[in-house]
């Protein structure tokens, strides 16, 4: 934790939350207002404004975009610690990915082949700043807390439901925009709220973050413990570095499923679901507003939940098992609307199926990523912090290539009935299997944290030690 917080507090948290749970807000508008389209935009007919790409390589493009969305912060994580510190980190990935939107929102040229190529550009863009400005937000939402303050788990879901508010109005904003002006409006929709977050970073950084991630983490490490960067792990940090590693495996299967949301289950939603209601067809794009929204409703209700449990409160291995659970719980309902076509590709489901598979998708979701944020801010080194949260990302990064691969296993131009039945039904079954596979690794896992988890790792130690005394 910085030396230099600014005193004051609103609703029991750090006024700098806020800060970062706007700034976030913002930039995830701008992420999420462009993953709602860019699947649509690709597969959309080039006459109508798109890029005439078969449904397939769009999915398989989408998983290899959002993997390295989620790979570059590794590389992002260690300019961080080492040269640029956090703040300046985010304010340069800011302007990246704000260049990359109004690239995406380029009119598209007559010269052939440069559309892609200019698409390209923008989405390296994209890319680029996103791996400088995801890890280290993240990793100052956990600097606003000492170690083993229990109020860390509930800031992580406030924050978490900043990102999702931001989402939640970016599928509608998007929506409407692009369907009045076109897929470029869409995008320059998307840069605008780009730029929102860099205003309000660069106005109240200071009044309400301090020194907060002004010093590369390295370069304080170093002087506050008063010892070399190269210092070996102890035995206390491998361990806790061997959790981080063994739930970010867990994590590859759950991201892997949760993301067809921008994929496989965005395009069944455009193809065969029914979206009229009263007369009035529901743009596909809203549908990415569920889950932010539902996370909206239950982020508050999970923070309290944590709170209030006390020392009931689940270790973060069983929180990530009951996600795992809930994705499965999740793809039940698409298996269930796959079932109401019968086969045929004709019929059109109902729209509650999607509702209840994005409402389970999201309680997993709140069991698992906040979660995972708080873990490793728990258990990292601080030498190695924003580093070891790109690596958290990189596990995410995985999930995105493999998801976009399994995905476009429903079809290549066209996703089939049975294709989509095939791909739910094996995403439910191996997180089924996850999870009870988590269960049973938990109390191991826990006790590698070697007291991160307050309570539970005391409890369970003296469990411990008991036993090898009677063994």
């Amino acid at each position: 934790m910085s030396t230099n917080v600014p005193p004051g507090e609103f609703l029991g948290h750090p006024k700098g939350l806020y800060l970062l749970f706007t700034t976030e807000l913002w930039e995830r508008f701008s992420y999420y207002a462009m993953r709602a389209i860019l699947v649509l935009y690709l597969a959309d007919q080039v006459q109508d404004g798109g890029l005439g790409w078969a449904q397939g390589d769009a999915v398989s493009l989408y998983g290899i975009f959002t993997g390295l969305v989620y790979l570059t912060p590794l590389l992002g994580g260690w300019l961080a610690d080492n040269l640029l510190g956090q703040r300046k980190s985010i304010i340069l990935g800011g302007i990246l990915m704000a260049a990359g939107h109004f690239v995406l929102a380029t009119p598209h040229t007559t010269t052939p082949g440069m559309e892609n190529t200019i698409f390209y550009i923008g989405l390296a863009l994209l890319i680029a700043g996103n791996g400088l400005f995801k890890p280290n937000i993240s990793t100052m939402v956990g600097d606003l807390y000492e170690e083993g303050d229990h109020r860390r788990d509930g800031a992580f879901t406030i924050f978490y439901m900043g990102i999702n508010v931001g989402a939640m109005l970016s599928g509608i904003v998007v929506g409407i925009v692009a369907a009045a002006w076109g897929w470029q409006a869409g995008f320059i929709a998307a840069g605008t709220g780009m730029l929102l977050s860099l205003v309000i970073q660069v106005l109240f950084a200071q009044k309400y973050l301090g020194d907060i991630g002004v010093e590369p983490a390295a370069k304080r490490d170093k002087r506050e413990a008063k010892e070399e960067r190269d210092t070996p792990l102890t035995k206390e940090e491998f361990d806790r570095l061997k959790v981080i590693v063994i739930l970010g495996v867990f994590t590859v299967i759950f991201w892997a499923g949760f993301e067809q949301a921008g994929g496989l289950m965005n395009l069944y939603t455009e193809t065969y679901t029914d979206r009229n209601l009263f007369g009035w067809e529901i743009p596909t794009t809203f549908f990415q507003s569920l889950n932010p929204i539902y996370i909206v409703i239950l982020a508050p209700i999970f923070s309290m939940l944590w709170i209030k449990m006390g020392p009931k409160e689940p270790t973060s291995p069983i929180k990530f098992a009951v996600a795992l659970l809930l994705l499965a719980v999740g793809f039940l309902f698409m298996i269930g609307a796959v079932l109401q076509q019968g086969g045929d590709e004709t019929v059109k489901t109902s729209m509650f199926w999607l509702l209840g598979a994005y409402l389970f998708h999201t309680m997993g979701e709140l069991c698992l990523s906040p979660i995972g944020l708080s873990m490793v801010t728990k258990l990292a080194p601080l030498r190695l912090m924003s580093f070891l949260m790109g690596v958290w990302f990189t596990f995410i990064a995985v999930a995105n290539y493999v998801g976009g691969l399994i995905g476009s296993m429903a079809g290549t131009e066209k996703i089939g009935v049975d294709g989509a039945l095939n791909v739910f039904a094996g995403i439910g079954i191996t997180a089924a299997v996850a999870a009870v596979i988590l269960y049973f690794m938990a109390d191991k896992l826990v006790y590698w944290m070697h007291g991160a988890e307050g309570n539970h790792h005391s409890d369970l130690k003296e469990e411990l030690e008991t036993a090898s005394q009677h063994a």
